[in-house]
This record gives structure tokens, sequence and C-alpha cells, in this order.
């Protein structure tokens, strides 16, 4: 299983949704419905994070006097 951190927000999320459904289902054992749970959460995080992100940079996206835009820096953030 690769780790979150090395997951695109898309593959996060489909995961994320493969495991809601899995759990929904209601057929895992305690044990392995408590690991998907742990994992789904990790996911969940790391989505938020990723999402954050991109809004902070669709944020620093300056309109120019002249009509032109440009793209201002911001201090990146890790998630905690």
């Amino acid at each position: 299983m690769e780790t979150v951190e090395n997951l695109s927000f898309e593959e996060a999320l489909g995961e994320l949704e493969s495991l809601v459904r899995r759990l929904e289902e209601g057929k895992c054992p305690l044990d392995e419905a408590v690991k998907t749970f742990e994992r789904g959460i990790n996911l969940k995080n790391h989505c938020d994070a990723k999402l954050k992100n991109a809004r902070l940079k669709v944020e620093q996206i300056l309109e120019n006097s002249d009509g032109s835009t440009s793209l201002k820096p911001f201090l990146h953030e890790e998630p905690n």
C-alpha cells in the first residue's frame, strides 16, 4: 500500500471513496474496519492539505493594472 504522502489528490480521493464504500457495506471484520477507518482519516487529511495548498496558490494570483496576471509567492505550510 502506497504511503498517503506520495498520492496525488485524485489518487487519494479515489482510494478514500473506495474505503467509504467498503465501510458502508459493513462486511469488514472489526480490526479491518478500524484500520480502514484510520487510513481513511489519513487520506481525508491529505486531501484537505492538497486543497488548502491549491486554494492558497489561486488566491495569490493577482491582476495587474494592465490586465495581466502574476503569481505572488506564498509560504507553504505543512499539515500538523
